[in-house]
């Protein structure tokens, strides 16, 4: 491959050395055009067809060559063949040329530029496969910009060559028939400049602008018939400028904006504010945590100087700990608050009637004539819809019988318990599932997880999966990666879960059984299938999160594609500001720097790629890594443990990604977000004061690191010797 890449690059050079060496630029002037018109025209009517073929080659080869001089080229066409036969020519020599260069392109320097630019790349991928055609056409429309620039661009993007040929065909036909009728009328030209007067280069910008037009028009229309069946039903006036469905973090941050800008908005919650992170995920997990770390801590005084103590401890005031935390923070997203700010809040459940009304039944105690809950209906110019997701519940037979919880249920069916789950069952593998896991096991239960893939945090590197396995593993998590779960029974009395590794099955007896493997976006119960609105894992949105009906977005879980609450906060900026402002400004949601965490001990973190992703995606990159045994805090600390490493672009400090294994990753990793977010690189971070002693310096060893490994070599010698030559 690397021969024939070289093989091209030759060619190429050789080609366009021939044609510097041998002066053949001068043949393609306008004067030398007008000085040959009539030896063209003769040889032309003695041998046609040869001239014919001849040119058609010339044409093909100076074009696949990007050889300046293509208009010369096209005015031969209309000057020797004349319009009709000249248009035929040029129009297909001219778009195979083109094709040839495009694939010389792809050929040559994708390989390279997807070596050192394949994010950058990937995200124009994105837009090539959805809009590439309709861009490349508008650009061929108008013949001001470079066509060989174009060619060569396309061809290091992933547009299929049938596609960059018909395209490029039909896109370039109208300035080739410009040109090739200039050529008939070439006596009278005087110039090039002759050809291109402002009005035809007028003429060319709009209609390079009237596809961006047009398709203006065709949203229009595709609006007007979406919205068809409804026509009846559109309010005249609305109640209100923004609905929002969903009291969690997508919903609340959305209602925030709005009232913040003096719009009219109602916050529709069905059960509890704050929604899943506030009173199943995110803050009970975390109080559970820290009172599971502290009794680790406990039993392993001695790591401090201490004598190792057994903690003493009630399960129900772990549990009451847990649910006072959550009773802490409920007033920062309570109704009182949002009431404050200017948000009408509603308890009860939302349902879509039309694309702008929205029917809520009470959950407050009043009641209708029937006797049944209050329903008021709402109209608004624009709905958000942020109804989040709840546990995934595995088909397994049997598990109904057994009884089960799941992150969310947990926390109240728990708090019921004298005494932690003696044997605790943990199906999945993932963030929620290790997080439990290692919390129960930290509290004295017996627990087995249950991973039916071959390791743990499927998503994070290799080596992460390891060190996670392994941390469990001490502090006494039976991991069993590798087994499916296949049904739940009940034998003599005693739960028991099957499972099947290897081709082999056995029984894991059990008090209590949690499913954490995964969450599902919510998507029935208010009506998406009533107005049709396409869902699959979640809501099918654009990149501005409207759905189908550009007034009604999706924002949160339910929208995907991350199931955290800071990106849900981060959708609803985009939901809330488009829905109020998008007939103006529509902002497309940007996922280009997306931080995440486990919250495992060690804590794992991470943004933007790992190594087994940037793998996958054929991302070049280079590795540092910095051992946070080596750090005085984490020594001072008894938290040696775990690492800092950093994906950069080869030979530069750009920072492609960061995985941080330890404590306080979660924190630590916070300069990286900011650095990655406003591309500063890992040299502006070395050049950073950090406090000492502090967790955070590891980012800055880390850049030391990197900097080392990049030092130069042949210049430090030279210093060698200067300073050798100071001492004389």
């Amino acid at each position: 491959m690397r021969f024939r890449q070289n093989l091209v690059w030759l060619l190429l050079v050789l080609a366009m050395g021939a044609f510097v060496a041998l002066d053949l630029g001068r043949y393609l002037s306008f004067e030398q055009l007008k000085a040959s018109q009539t030896n063209f025209a003769q040889l032309h009517a003695e041998q046609p067809l040869t001239v014919a073929a001849v040119y058609f080659v010339v044409y093909v080869l100076a074009t696949a060559l990007s050889i300046p001089g293509a208009v010369i080229i096209t005015l031969v066409g209309g000057a020797v063949f004349g319009l009709w036969q000249g248009l035929l020519l040029v129009s297909f020599a001219s778009t195979i040329g083109a094709t040839l260069a495009f694939l010389a392109s792809r050929f040559v320097l994708r390989e390279w530029v997807e070596a050192r630019f394949g994010q950058r790349l990937a995200d124009i991928n994105v837009g090539v496969d959805k809009e590439g055609s309709f861009y490349l056409f508008t650009l061929r429309l108008i013949p001001v910009v470079p066509f060989f620039l174009i060619n060569l661009l396309m061809g290091l993007t992933r547009m299929k060559t049938w596609t960059f040929y018909w395209v490029s065909q039909l896109g370039m036909l109208a300035g080739t028939a410009v040109y090739v009728n200039a050529g008939t009328q070439l006596a009278q030209l005087e110039s090039l400049q002759g050809i291109l007067s402002p009005a035809l280069l007028g003429s060319f910008v709009l209609l390079g602008i009237f596809p961006l037009i047009a398709r203006r028009i065709v949203a229009a229309i595709q609006k007007r018939k979406v919205y068809a069946r409804w026509a009846d039903q559109r309010p005249k006036s609305f109640d209100r400028n923004l609905i929002v469905i969903g009291g969690g973090a997508g919903g609340l941050v959305s209602a925030y904006i709005a009232a913040a800008v003096k719009a009219k908005v109602t916050l529709i919650e069905a059960h509890k504010m704050g929604g899943d992170c506030l009173n199943y995920g995110c803050v009970p997990s975390k109080a559970l945590i820290k009172s599971a770390k502290l009794a680790h801590q406990m039993r392993h005084a001695s790591k401090y100087g201490l004598s190792d103590a057994t903690p003493s401890f009630s399960f129900k005031a772990v549990m009451q700990r847990v649910h006072d935390v959550i009773k802490a923070i409920e007033p920062h997203d309570s109704i009182e608050r949002y009431t404050g700010l200017g948000v009408e809040v509603l308890q009860g459940y939302g349902r879509l009637v039309n694309p702008w009304t929205v029917e809520v039944a009470l959950n407050d105690g009043t009641t209708g004539p029937d006797g049944t809950p209050k329903v008021v209906r709402l109209t608004a110019r624009s709905i958000v819809i942020a109804a989040g997701a709840r546990p995934f519940v595995p088909p397994l037979p049997g598990l109904d019988d057994v009884g089960y919880v799941t992150s969310d249920t947990l926390w109240d069916a728990f708090a019921q318990l004298d005494e932690v789950p003696q044997r605790l069952v943990v199906l999945g593998g993932g963030p929620i599932g290790c997080e439990l896991a290692q919390s129960f096991a930290r509290l004295g239960s017996h627990v087995t997880q249950v991973e039916m893939g071959e390791r743990l945090m499927v998503r994070e590197d290799a080596e992460v999966s390891e060190l996670a396995k392994a941390s469990l593993e001490a502090d006494g998590v039976q991991v069993l990666t590798g087994h499916q779960a296949l049904r739940c029974e009940m034998v003599d009395g005693e739960k028991t879960l099957v499972v099947e590794h290897a081709g082999s099955k056995k029984r894991i007896a059990f008090d209590q059984l949690l499913c954490a493997v995964g969450r599902v976006a919510r998507l029935q119960g208010y009506g998406l299938e009533d107005l049709g609105i396409p869902t699959h894992r979640t809501v099918d949105t654009n990149e501005y999160l409207q759905t189908i009906y550009p007034n009604i977005y999706a924002a949160g879980d339910v929208a995907g594609p991350f199931q955290f609450t800071h990106t849900a906060a981060h959708q609803a900026w985009y939901a809330a500001v488009n829905a109020l402002f998008g007939d103006w400004k529509l902002f497309k949601a940007d996922y280009s720097v997306i931080p995440w965490a486990t919250f495992i001990d060690p804590e794992v973190a991470r943004v933007g790629l790992n190594e087994q992703e940037a793998q996958e995606k054929n991302i070049a990159y280079e590795v540092t890594k910095y051992g946070i045994d080596d750090l005085d805090r984490a020594i001072a600390d008894s938290e040696a443990c775990g690492f800092v490493k950093v994906l950069t672009v080869p030979g530069q400090d750009k920072i492609l990604g960061v995985t941080i294994v330890g404590a306080h990753a979660a924190d630590v990793l916070a300069e990286y977000v900011l650095a990655m977010k406003h591309g500063l690189g890992l040299n502006k971070i070395l050049g950073t004061i950090h406090t000492y002693p502090t967790m955070a310096e590891a980012n800055k060893y880390a850049a030391g690191e990197w900097k080392r490994a990049h030092a130069p070599q042949r210049l430090l010698a030279w210093m060698k010797k200067y300073h050798d030559w100071r001492r004389g």
